[in-house]
């Protein structure tokens, strides 16, 4: 029997609110389509294995158990994509409740709108009060995206979808690869961007990749998320891991980073000093946070320069 959408979901250690997100899941229209789930555990410490088995005796459809043992998002979701049969891969995560139709529309929308990739709506479910300086312009950085225009074809230096809600066609992987290992989160390491990089490897391919407004997922932002110092941290880290994996072009440099960054970098700080006592917070923080990107990008220059770029796998 062929399998129309293999549903892929990558976890590490958040075993409770996976629980929610697999509930969800099962409450899934999923019309005559012939759908699997793979959960794939990414070296989880907690009792992950016990709650998807325990799930898998109750699931509407067969639901499959993985445990990749290289840390990475990266590593993971490969892993599902490699196990899966399905002619269209949706991916959520373990913090994710996807809408009942979420399934439906999706499948849907890719037939209609014949494109190779897409993503959708990502509601927010705080977890916490939200803080005044917490404005959209920082919605990005936790995966919230609440878009209401389209369905529209998503264009160079447009806003790229998410990992909480996005699916493509199995060829899609046969024809481009798979997510880069070189980056993504690891672990608690706040880095990411393969998700980004493959829709982009794509769209700079001449892809059809859409954006539905209509294919709902919730996302929990927890309360840690919900401070300053998340956001200064996501940027530093995501950025030293891009360096780290791409580098920065540059004929004079210093310590394996260009000089024209070492001005720069003074610069934003100027700028954010002045930005904190003049400006709004949210603006305030912005600032801050292109000083963490300069920072973490020349953290990851330096560890290229004498450390190299880690390897593929």
């Amino acid at each position: 029997m062929s399998i129309d959408v293999s549903i892929i979901i990558c976890t590490y250690n958040r075993a409770e609110s996976l629980k929610d997100t697999l509930n969800s899941i099962n409450q899934l229209d999923i019309d005559a389509y012939q759908v699997e789930l793979l959960v794939v555990d990414n070296n989880s410490s907690d009792n992950t294995k016990d709650i998807v088995l325990n799930f898998s005796q109750q699931s509407k459809f067969p639901t499959r158990y993985l445990f990749e043992s290289q840390q990475g998002l990266s590593y993971a979701r490969n892993r599902g994509i490699k196990e899966s049969q399905g002619q269209i891969i949706l991916f959520t995560d373990d913090d994710v409740l996807p809408a009942s139709s979420w399934l439906i529309k999706m499948k849907r929308s890719m037939d209609s709108y014949h494109c190779l990739a897409c993503g959708g709506y990502i509601a927010p479910i705080w977890e916490g009060d939200k803080p005044k300086w917490l404005t959209e312009r920082f919605y990005g950085y936790l995966a919230v995206k609440i878009e209401t225009r389209g369905p529209f074809r998503i264009e160079k230096n447009e806003e790229l979808p998410f990992g909480a809600n996005m699916g493509f066609r199995r060829e899609a992987f046969d024809k481009y690869g798979l997510f880069d290992t070189n980056r993504g989160r690891k672990g608690s390491n706040l880095a990411s961007g393969e998700d980004g990089e493959f829709f982009q490897r794509m769209i700079d391919a001449g892809e059809h990749i859409y954006y539905f407004p209509d294919s709902h997922v919730q996302h929990k932002v927890e309360s840690f998320r919900l401070k300053k110092n998340y956001f200064r941290r996501w940027r530093y880290q995501s950025s030293k891991n891009i360096a780290q994996a791409v580098g920065i072009q540059g004929d004079r440099l210093l310590f394996g980073i260009p000089l024209y960054m070492y001005p720069q970098l003074f610069r934003s700080v100027v700028k954010a000093i002045k930005s904190k006592l003049l400006d709004t917070p949210d603006e305030a923080l912005h600032r801050e946070m292109l000083v963490c990107h300069f920072l973490g990008t020349m953290s990851g220059l330096y560890q290229k320069e004498f450390h190299g770029t880690p390897r593929k796998e």
